[in-house]
């Protein structure tokens, strides 16, 4: 955190000097590691057996948040009879089927009712539920993990609050983690058990009615074949501690761009619309009331999808979407599967995929499997690059790694490609984004230079162009274009769309055009529009809200006139959770918000999470839907059930608990269970420039002995665009380096500020060699094992170059979000500098020979 958002860090820092102990858990010392009291490395790709260790901690020695714990999660709920674990399959959880490599969750489910499939394996049940598909009523979709929530079946589910039931949630929690002991932790993370110990004891210590404790990640977390379930399992523990809807606890995802979240949020993801509502699917005969049947939940706020969906529909086709017509509901896109980046550059390969924008991104050096996304654009009939300077991804054509070793000739690549210089953000208006959903408004401080132009000017002008192009066509497939409200005033001689007008629309209008406050006044009738239900409220009043800059010294703690907060300006999410079940504060030191019995009314320092009228023993009307269903004890209100899920019974396409699996590429078989990988991770079509390595006992698998990880530097910004090309940055951080123990150096003959070699089955590149004790070697399986670290900053263009970490990544990926496996990798590394030309494939060939690497290597469970 202090390396790659130090802006972040600076009140961690605030919070150390009043106090706060701090953990830095990370395979390499940093300079978190220097700042904080504790530095526990572990072997990268093993964080599901440190945190199920914690967990078996936490339940052992019964130091969960019980009263907590009984009111607000789902750990009194009974499952059925056909449930089995891990535990008892050896690895995988009931409803396995190995040859299409997915779960079916029917045996996850709660015993009194059907938790009916959501964002996770709806996709999968469609045929099932509809008999081929000719009627979606209760279908939905695959590709939209985590929104919308689960759709509760009728009934209530079995409980025990006592905690005792052999079935019930925590029980099974119990069992599950058991033999995630601090021996295993040890052994598999290489953690000595004392120091895991001493972490258990400072977290349970810190967690509780007086205490809370926050988690705070980054990609070290995401980028991993499980990398959703390592999330899950601090989730699962900060739950049991009480730490979730509380003022300093929760978890925190930190994002690296200044508006990473916001870009989630409006979305520039393939399977999601603005606000996290699903895509639809292509199914037939969907209509807009089966496809809110099928995703709206019936109880929780997930409820409202319809009036969500209907006010989003308004704001993209204005006066075109009206009920007659579904409010435009045909003209949205609609998902045949994953179309995440990486299916788009096996699409390329395969001459699917024709034409290609990049706005912001650097796939020839910054995506993983660096070598196929080249070729991917070499397969393309035009591409357009929108970016600051002339990165790797606008210039690969005529000085790729491959022009270099004769593999592609200039003359031959039939891709057209067009360069658009890019506005920074210091050259427009706009809003950030980040971490704490909080939106702040940047102002245009000059013009961009030159050709440059902002995104929002570039988005604008090219649909208004295309609409001109498209005028009085008669074709119904350009209607959603020409359909669109698309009217947004300019300014200045660039002719630039009004920001604060696009704000404005986001935040959304009543029928008489007067700006939205919230986004509980939606309706599904049309006569609201809304582009984004989560940021409704943001221009209240008219009024820019993310503008607001009142100083903190002026405005209670929780600073609700500093920029503005989704929704509703609410600072922590479920917050109802911060009061126990009566409405009291657990204590009067984490007071945030309470129910006040004299006014009737919810009241406090954060904006109340539901209805601030609603008691905490109200007890909803029976027939009562959406947020009316939910109880007055029912905190968590985007669940369908008002609980934290301790236990997931749909959701997830990889199974309803944590489960430790080893990362695609490891030198040690998995010692929990008798499956190696995650059994459902994503894996595309066998490509040769995307082998796989042996792993385990597997033979060959000591061809590639050393754990590689890759992470980010404070003078460099991701795939280096911002920053290669500035010298004083280039003059800090001047070329790639990989660091290494002494030890490993000693073993391999790698000389400080020398060159070595690191080769996986995917590509090979040099690097400058920084001998460090701030990577220790680590007793792991009863053996020393030693780790890399390898910034990925770099590529052959700009003032400070070098080769790309990022050739040497294979494309193996999150089920749940495609993401890829950055962060734990196995690779050899060797004295001395790369081969040139030809020569750096066939050292590539020749170790892939040495292994015995084959198109099915790694791809077995």
């Amino acid at each position: 955190m202090a390396e790659c958002h130090p802006v972040g860090f600076q009140w961690v820092m605030e919070a150390k000097a009043r106090g706060a102990r701090v953990i830095h858990v990370d395979p390499r010392f940093t300079r978190t590691s220097a700042l904080a009291d504790i530095h526990v490395p572990l072997r990268a790709g093993t964080d599901i057996a440190f945190l199920g260790g914690i967990v078996n901690h936490v339940l052992e020695h019964d130091k969960f948040f019980r009263e907590y714990v009984v009111a607000y999660t789902n750990a009194p709920v009974i499952l059925g009879e056909e449930f089995r674990d891990t535990e008892d399959l050896d690895g995988v959880f009931a409803g396995f089927d190995a040859g299409r490599r997915t779960y079916d969750n029917g045996a996850w489910q709660y015993e009194g009712m059907e938790v009916q499939a959501a964002s996770g394996q709806r996709e999968q049940e469609y045929r099932a539920r509809t008999g081929g598909g000719e009627s979606v009523a209760r279908s939905g979709h695959g590709e939209a993990h985590g929104s919308g929530g689960a759709a509760l079946g009728p009934g209530e589910p079995a409980r025990d609050d006592t905690l005792t039931h052999p079935r019930c949630v925590l029980q099974v929690l119990r069992r599950h983690f058991a033999r995630y002991t601090p021996e295993a932790v040890e052994q598999i993370c290489g953690v000595p058990r004392d120091l895991f110990r001493t972490v258990c004891e400072l977290l349970t210590d810190n967690s509780g009615r007086d205490r809370t404790t926050a988690f705070a990640y980054a990609v070290g977390w995401t980028q991993h074949t499980v990398g959703v379930q390592y999330i899950r399992t601090a989730a699962i523990l900060q739950s049991l501690l009480g730490n979730i809807g509380r003022p300093g606890g929760g978890i925190l995802a930190l994002r690296g761009h200044a508006s990473i979240q916001g870009s989630t949020d409006i979305p520039t993801l393939f399977n999601l619309l603005p606000g996290y509502l699903p895509m639809p699917h292509a199914h037939k005969q969907q209509s807009l009331d089966t496809y809110v049947g099928a995703e709206a939940a019936r109880k929780g706020y997930w409820g409202n999808m319809g009036a969500c969906l209907i006010s989003l529909l308004k704001a993209y086709w204005g006066e075109a979407a009206t009920a007659e017509n579904d409010y435009c509901f045909d003209y949205l896109p609609r998902l045949t599967g994953s179309h995440s980046s990486y299916e788009t550059v096996m699409a390329q390969l395969d001459g699917v995929c024709k034409g290609y924008f990049l706005m912001g991104e650097n796939p020839a050096v910054g995506s993983a499997g660096a070598r196929m996304q080249r070729l991917g654009m070499a397969n393309l009939d035009w591409l357009v690059v929108r970016d600051f300077s002339l990165i790797e991804s606008a210039t690969w054509w005529r000085d790729g790694p491959e022009i270099r070793t004769g593999e592609m000739r200039t003359e031959s690549i039939g891709t057209e490609v067009f360069f658009l210089p890019a506005a920074a953000h210091t050259e427009k208006d706009g809003s950030f984004t980040n971490t704490q959903r909080m939106l702040q408004w940047h102002h245009r401080a000059v013009e961009p230079p030159g050709d440059a132009r902002s995104d929002l000017w570039f988005m604008y002008h090219l649909g208004r162009r295309i609409r001109q192009k498209l005028a009085g066509s008669a074709d119904e497939m350009d209607r959603p274009v020409l359909d669109l409200t698309w009217d947004y005033p300019t300014h200045g001689p660039l002719a630039e769309p009004d920001a604060e007008a696009v704000l404005a629309e986001i935040n959304g209008h009543a029928a008489d055009g007067a700006p939205l406050a919230s986004y509980q006044q939606l309706k599904d009738d049309g006569s609201t529009s809304c582009g984004c239900w989560i940021y409704c409220g943001v221009y209240a009043d008219g009024v820019n809200q993310a503008a607001r800059r009142k100083p903190g010294a002026e405005q209670s703690w929780v600073a609700p006139e500093w920029g503005w907060a989704w929704p509703a300006n609410r600072r922590i999410l479920y917050n109802r959770a911060s009061a126990d079940p009566q409405g009291r504060p657990w204590s009067e030191r984490k007071a945030l918000v309470w129910w006040d019995a004299d006014r009737q009314r919810w009241t406090g320092h954060d904006v109340p999470d539901f209805s601030p009228a609603k008691a905490p023993d109200h007890v909803p009307p029976e027939g009562a839907t959406a947020d009316e269903a939910l109880s007055g004890t029912d905190a968590f209100i985007m669940q369908a059930d008002g609980r934290a899920w301790l236990y997931v019974p749909t959701g997830l396409v990889d199974g309803p608990l944590p489960a430790h699996y080893e990362p695609q590429d490891s030198p040690f078989p998995n010692l929990l269970y008798g499956r190696q990988r995650n059994p459902v991770r994503q894996l595309p079509a066998p490509h040769p420039d995307n082998s796989y390595h042996p792993s385990g006992d597997e033979p060959g698998s000591g061809v590639f002995p050393y754990v590689l990880t890759t992470y980010r530097l404070t003078e460099h910004h991701t795939a280096g665009g911002m920053s290669r090309w500035q010298p004083y940055l280039y003059e800090l951080q001047p070329e790639l380096f990989c660091e290494v123990s002494p030890e490993l150096a000693a073993e391999r003959g790698l000389a400080h500020r020398g060159w070595a070699t690191v080769v996986t089955a995917r590509g090979v590149i040099e690097a400058r060699v920084l001998v460090t004790d701030r990577i220790a070697p680590l007793r792991v399986h009863g053996r020393t094992l030693h780790q890399i670290g390898l910034p990925y900053h770099w590529g052959p263009n700009g003032h400070s170059r070098g080769d790309a970490a990022n050739e040497l990544l294979h494309l193996s990926l999150d089920p749940n979000t495609h993401i890829q496996e950055a962060k734990a990798l196995t690779c050899d590394i060797r004295p001395g500098r790369r081969p040139r030309g030809p020569g750096a494939r066939q050292l590539v060939r020749d170790y892939r020979e040495r292994a015995g690497i084959t198109r099915s290597t790694g791809r077995g469970g």
